[in-house]
């Protein structure tokens, strides 16, 4: 009996760090909802029947049952910054950047997916994303004036996008021309 009204008093001091605050729940939400419309848009636009099997790819070329694990991960990365960032802004201008620059981010994303997918254009997408590893990095280096955590969480990201870079630009150079 004393141990269970020992763990009764601790129980709440251990969750507490884990504790939502009423004000969290908004940007949590929001930031969820951005970043599980950017995955399902992408997801969407993303074909991979006849043309995408048909296209000759670098022998380094991951199965194609990797992508969707490691976006999963990376989405939750990316949202998870989006808060960090975003809370961590000292200022309403910089937390109205970091929503603005993660929202280029999301765009950039979501267009990558349609240029490459949907208009069946790996030239079109390969210039597009230097756009997109751009916007990237111009997230980390700004969030990281304020929020080292939410820049450091992007790194993934940075180096998932530089892989699909090379994969594009191979594809590219295997497949050319196009359109």
């Amino acid at each position: 009996m004393a141990v269970r009204a020992r763990l009764l008093q601790v129980g709440p001091r251990l969750l507490r760090p884990f504790a939502m605050k009423p004000l969290m729940i908004i940007p949590v939400a929001v930031a969820t909802i951005a970043a599980t419309c950017v995955a399902a848009l992408g997801a969407t636009v993303t074909d991979l029947g006849p043309w995408y099997q048909a296209l000759a790819k670098p022998a380094w070329n991951p199965p194609d049952v990797v992508f969707p694990m490691g976006w999963t991960l990376i989405y939750a990365l990316i949202t998870v910054s989006g808060i960090t960032a975003w809370r961590a802004a000292r200022t309403s201008a910089q937390a109205e950047w970091v929503l603005g620059l993660f929202a280029l981010n999301g765009f950039l994303n979501i267009s990558w997916s349609i240029l490459f997918f949907r208009f069946q254009r790996p030239d079109w997408a390969l210039v597009e994303v230097a756009l997109l590893w751009l916007s990237i990095l111009a997230i980390i280096v700004y969030a990281a004036r304020f929020s080292r955590r939410a820049a450091l969480l992007l790194v993934p990201y940075l180096g998932w996008v530089s892989f699909a870079a090379a994969l594009n630009w191979a594809v590219v150079q295997l497949n050319a021309p196009f359109g």
